[in-house]
Protein backbone atom coordinates (compact mmCIF):
# COMPACT_ATOMS: atom_id res chain seq x y z
CA UNK A 1 0.00 0.00 0.00
CA UNK A 2 1.14 3.46 -0.97
CA UNK A 3 0.53 5.89 1.77
CA UNK A 4 1.60 9.76 1.26
CA UNK A 5 1.24 11.61 4.55
CA UNK A 6 0.25 15.57 4.18
CA UNK A 7 2.94 18.45 5.62
CA UNK A 8 0.84 18.71 8.65
CA UNK A 9 1.11 14.57 9.67
CA UNK A 10 5.34 15.35 9.41
CA UNK A 11 5.25 18.17 11.36
CA UNK A 12 3.07 17.35 14.27
CA UNK A 13 5.59 14.78 15.13
CA UNK A 14 8.73 17.14 14.28
CA UNK A 15 7.41 20.13 15.99
CA UNK A 16 5.57 18.05 18.95
CA UNK A 17 2.19 19.61 18.03
CA UNK A 18 -0.07 18.74 20.77
CA UNK A 19 -2.86 16.99 21.02
CA UNK A 20 -1.81 15.67 16.98
CA UNK A 21 1.83 14.27 17.99
CA UNK A 22 0.52 10.49 19.14
CA UNK A 23 -1.73 10.07 15.81
CA UNK A 24 0.75 11.45 13.79
CA UNK A 25 4.09 9.38 15.30
CA UNK A 26 1.82 6.08 14.58
CA UNK A 27 1.51 7.24 10.39
CA UNK A 28 5.46 8.15 11.24
CA UNK A 29 6.37 4.43 12.70
CA UNK A 30 4.28 2.89 9.69
CA UNK A 31 6.84 4.60 7.22
CA UNK A 32 9.76 3.26 9.56
CA UNK A 33 8.46 -0.25 10.26
CA UNK A 34 7.86 -0.15 6.28
CA UNK A 35 4.13 -1.67 7.15
CA UNK A 36 3.17 0.78 4.05
CA UNK A 37 5.26 2.35 1.55
CA UNK A 38 5.44 6.16 2.79
CA UNK A 39 5.52 8.86 0.49
CA UNK A 40 6.07 12.86 0.84
CA UNK A 41 5.20 15.36 -1.73
CA UNK A 42 8.22 17.12 -2.61
CA UNK A 43 7.20 20.41 -1.84
CA UNK A 44 6.31 18.83 1.81
CA UNK A 45 10.28 18.08 2.38
CA UNK A 46 11.14 21.89 1.17
CA UNK A 47 8.84 23.38 3.99
CA UNK A 48 9.57 20.92 6.26
CA UNK A 49 13.16 21.83 6.20
CA UNK A 50 12.61 26.07 6.08
CA UNK A 51 10.43 25.11 9.46
CA UNK A 52 13.10 23.28 10.82
CA UNK A 53 15.77 25.41 9.90
CA UNK A 54 14.01 28.07 11.65
CA UNK A 55 13.40 26.56 14.49
CA UNK A 56 16.25 24.30 15.47
CA UNK A 57 19.29 25.71 12.93
CA UNK A 58 20.03 23.77 9.76
CA UNK A 59 22.42 21.48 11.13
CA UNK A 60 19.24 19.72 12.88
CA UNK A 61 16.75 20.21 9.56
CA UNK A 62 19.51 18.67 7.36
CA UNK A 63 19.69 15.11 9.69
CA UNK A 64 15.97 15.38 9.91
CA UNK A 65 15.25 15.72 6.25
CA UNK A 66 17.72 13.54 5.39
CA UNK A 67 16.16 10.66 7.87
CA UNK A 68 12.55 11.49 5.63
CA UNK A 69 14.57 11.11 2.66
CA UNK A 70 15.91 7.48 3.97
CA UNK A 71 12.22 6.87 5.16
CA UNK A 72 9.94 7.58 2.59
CA UNK A 73 9.82 8.09 -1.26
CA UNK A 74 9.06 11.30 -2.87
CA UNK A 75 6.03 12.30 -4.56
CA UNK A 76 8.00 14.36 -7.43
CA UNK A 77 6.27 18.19 -8.10
CA UNK A 78 6.81 18.74 -11.63
CA UNK A 79 4.78 21.37 -14.13
CA UNK A 80 2.17 18.54 -14.70
CA UNK A 81 1.41 18.14 -11.20
CA UNK A 82 1.60 21.69 -10.43
CA UNK A 83 -0.75 22.15 -13.93
CA UNK A 84 -3.38 19.63 -12.92
CA UNK A 85 -3.30 20.81 -9.45
CA UNK A 86 -4.44 24.63 -11.25
CA UNK A 87 -6.71 23.40 -13.36
CA UNK A 88 -8.72 21.74 -10.38
CA UNK A 89 -9.05 25.24 -8.71
CA UNK A 90 -9.29 24.02 -5.16
CA UNK A 91 -9.78 26.78 -2.91
CA UNK A 92 -6.22 25.70 -0.96
CA UNK A 93 -3.76 25.12 -4.30
CA UNK A 94 -1.34 23.39 -1.94
CA UNK A 95 -3.77 20.66 -0.69
CA UNK A 96 -4.16 20.29 -4.64
CA UNK A 97 -0.57 19.97 -5.51
CA UNK A 98 -0.16 17.69 -2.66
CA UNK A 99 -3.25 15.53 -4.26
CA UNK A 100 -1.60 15.81 -7.59
CA UNK A 101 1.17 14.61 -6.75
CA UNK A 102 -0.16 11.78 -4.81
CA UNK A 103 -2.30 10.61 -7.74
CA UNK A 104 0.66 10.88 -9.91
CA UNK A 105 2.71 8.70 -7.76
CA UNK A 106 -0.36 5.65 -7.75
CA UNK A 107 -0.35 6.30 -4.10
CA UNK A 108 -3.50 4.54 -2.17
CA UNK A 109 -4.08 6.76 0.67
CA UNK A 110 -3.22 10.40 1.23
CA UNK A 111 -3.25 10.61 5.19
CA UNK A 112 -4.06 14.32 6.76
CA UNK A 113 -6.05 16.05 9.40
CA UNK A 114 -7.31 18.28 7.12
CA UNK A 115 -9.77 16.14 5.04
CA UNK A 116 -11.93 18.61 3.84
CA UNK A 117 -9.45 20.22 1.95
CA UNK A 118 -8.97 17.08 0.23
CA UNK A 119 -12.62 16.66 -0.39
CA UNK A 120 -12.29 16.17 -4.37
CA UNK A 121 -9.42 14.19 -4.59
CA UNK A 122 -9.10 11.43 -6.38
CA UNK A 123 -6.70 9.54 -4.35
CA UNK A 124 -8.86 8.69 -1.03
CA UNK A 125 -8.21 10.62 1.96
CA UNK A 126 -8.22 9.60 5.90
CA UNK A 127 -6.91 10.94 9.23
CA UNK A 128 -4.45 9.45 10.66
CA UNK A 129 -6.43 7.63 13.13
CA UNK A 130 -8.60 5.83 10.28
CA UNK A 131 -5.60 5.44 8.10
CA UNK A 132 -3.84 3.24 10.74
CA UNK A 133 -6.63 1.11 10.74
CA UNK A 134 -6.61 0.24 7.20
CA UNK A 135 -2.92 -0.01 7.13
CA UNK A 136 -2.89 -2.59 9.64
CA UNK A 137 -5.08 -4.40 7.28
CA UNK A 138 -2.78 -4.01 4.53
CA UNK A 139 -1.96 -7.57 3.01
CA UNK A 140 2.03 -7.76 4.03
CA UNK A 141 4.84 -5.51 4.61
CA UNK A 142 5.69 -3.22 1.75
CA UNK A 143 8.69 -3.30 -0.26
CA UNK A 144 10.53 -0.77 -1.93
Amino acid sequence: MKVLADSNIILDVLLDRVPHIQDSQMIWAAFEDRLVRGYLSAHCITTVYYLLAKRSGRDRADELVADLLTMCSIALVDGAVLKQASEWQWPDFEDAVTASAALAANCDLIVTRDTSGFSRSAVKVMTPRSALAVMKRSPGRSRR
